[in-house]
């Protein structure tokens, strides 16, 4: 019976791999490059034990061990630097990838039919389930070993061989346990949108939960995922039994998950479905409606968590001054100024950081239109009153006005926290006019999509990778002493970064001329291209 269940999975794993290869690739380019990035990078910063230990004197600090975790701090080698700081954040992404990866081919597949149809052939019950799974683990092995090996390759005296595995282990230990909890999810969520929102909102909850327990009670921080992660100290004690918890509890995960398959109807799920209602609002009646109307969950959703996030760097910044005292590595990204304190001139980089966070819920309310096309959902729209401009018009506005209430959301969070912890704080007006001039890029970054869907429909999602990018160059371009002119190859690189900079008219309104000629370009090309789906 059980191998009646699982018919066809070696086969099935191995299609999943052919169709999803490049993205899978992409991933684990971005996570391995960005690991391998940033030890050379404090090898060169800090030459000596003495500047290293001065580093860890600056992280002595109840701000920043929430934000990072606690590391060895009495021992702050490149390796156990490496650690601290980046292991946790690059754990979140590689948690991150593992949830979008299960969600697609599991409660997505299934809601698009092509589960249905699957089972329809010689395969069984439980055997896409698996498969799916077979492929997380697959990918989370990759990601171990290979930026494992690739820490050691680097050469770095405190960088050993165990230690390199270990911090690879651990980032591939959380992805493990992460497609366990959105393979549970994907069983009791009717919708990949239900799938995504509650494998997120436990990925945060750890998170938080970790930061808080890491100050108040770190035995608690046993209890989260993101709180085994900090504990494997690799490159100093070494603790490989982080990891082999993350196997156990994600081999249960994967257990249950499975049992919770074999038990439901197919397109079903166990949390129970909200009924509509039996006459639509006149607000349904237009497209911009209908775009809201099926994303307005992942919005509230999205607005919470960015309010969230602006008042957690709100939070931090009352001591902000003793943690950049000595802190070489900071200065450089920050680029000391006279007459302007540290605190002010890294107010700019977390603006850019929530600019950037900001538009992925902006973005994906326009992609959204694209996802709708791949499931042919837009031409029985198209077949009555409704045109093409207007249509593409809907979903242009709705992404227009998430992005301006992501921005404002995000500016009060940021000044709320920050009046609470800041002796002399700064002004709300002030904050808000800083954050909000990154409209005009994230203006941009619509009109580039619009662009896109109209003309190139297929690479469409190349907008993330250009999103990613913005955040690469723009976050870590003082460390890595980028020339400027990569910076300007990102539209939130010519923002003016108030309130150290006065906000200049011209680069605000050449973003937006550029931006206007994007979307009008799209819209002809939406008008005139054949529907296209997948």
């Amino acid at each position: 019976m059980a191998q009646h269940s699982l018919a066809k999975m070696g086969t099935l794993t191995r299609f999943i791999l052919r169709i999803d290869r490049m993205r899978i690739i992409l991933w684990l380019i971005g996570l391995t490059f960005f690991t391998l990035v940033v030890p050379n990078a404090f090898n060169g910063l800090y030459e000596s034990q003495q500047e290293r230990d001065g580093m860890a004197d600056t992280m002595k600090n109840p701000a920043m061990t929430a934000m990072v975790g606690p590391g060895d701090l009495e021992n702050y080698t490149v390796g156990a630097m490496t650690t601290h700081q980046m292991l946790l954040m690059t754990a979140l992404v590689a948690g991150l990838m593992s949830i979008l990866l299960m969600t697609l081919h599991t409660r997505l597949d299934e809601e698009d039919g092509r589960v249905e149809m699957i089972r329809s052939l010689p395969a069984g019950r439980l055997s896409y389930l698996n498969a799916s799974i077979l492929m997380l683990i697959g990918i989370c092995l990759t990601l171990s070993l290979v930026t494992g090996i690739g820490l050691y390759i680097l050469g770095i005296d405190s960088m050993n061989l165990e230690g390199s595995l270990l911090y690879g282990a651990g980032l591939g230990g959380t992805g493990l346990v992460f497609a366990g909890v959105t393979a549970i999810f994907a069983q009791l969520s009717e919708s990949s949108r239900g799938t995504i929102g509650l494998s997120v909102a436990i990925l945060l909850f750890t998170y938080l939960f970790r930061a808080v327990t890491d100050i108040s009670n770190e035995a608690l921080s046993w209890l989260s995922p993101l709180g085994w992660v900090t504990k494997t100290e690799a490159y100093s004690a070494n603790n490989w039994s982080p990891v082999l918890l993350m196997i156990g509890i994600s081999l249960l995960l994967f257990i249950f998950a499975n049992y919770l398959h074999s038990i439901r109807d197919l397109e079903r799920g166990f949390l129970p479905s909200k009924p509509g209602k039996k006459h639509a609002s006149r607000f349904l009646l237009s497209p911009l409606g209908l775009a809201f109307r099926l994303q307005r969950t992942g919005m509230f959703c999205w607005a919470l968590g960015i309010f969230v996030v602006g008042a957690s760097y709100g939070s931090v910044l009352g001591d902000m001054e003793s943690f950049f005292e000595g802190n070489e590595m900071m200065q450089q990204m920050l680029q000391p100024t006279a007459d302007v304190s540290l605190t002010e001139q890294f107010i700019p980089m977390l603006i850019i950081i929530i600019a950037i966070i900001s538009a992925v819920p902006t973005i994906m309310a326009m992609t959204k239109l694209r996802g709708e096309e791949n499931k042919d959902r837009i031409e029985h729209l198209l077949g009555r009153a409704v045109s093409r401009p207007r249509l593409l018009g809907g979903y242009l506005l709705l992404s227009l006005i998430v992005g301006f209430v992501m921005l404002s959301l995000s500016a009060l969070g940021l000044w709320g926290a920050s009046a609470t912890v800041m002796e002399d704080g700064f002004e709300l007006w002030t904050i808000y006019e800083a954050v909000l001039a990154y409209y005009p890029a994230l203006f941009t970054m619509i009109g580039l999509t619009v662009f896109l869907i109209g003309l190139f429909p297929k690479l469409t999602a190349m907008i993330w990778v250009y999103l990613v990018y913005s955040f690469f160059v723009l976050y870590l371009g003082g460390l890595m002493q980028f020339p400027e002119w990569i910076g300007n190859l990102s539209p939130f690189g010519h923002i003016p970064q108030a309130p150290l900079e006065d906000i200049t008219f011209l680069p605000l309104f050449l973003l937006n001329a550029v931006s206007v000629v994007l979307i009008i370009l799209g819209f002809i090309g939406f008008r005139k291209r054949d529907l296209e789906s997948q």
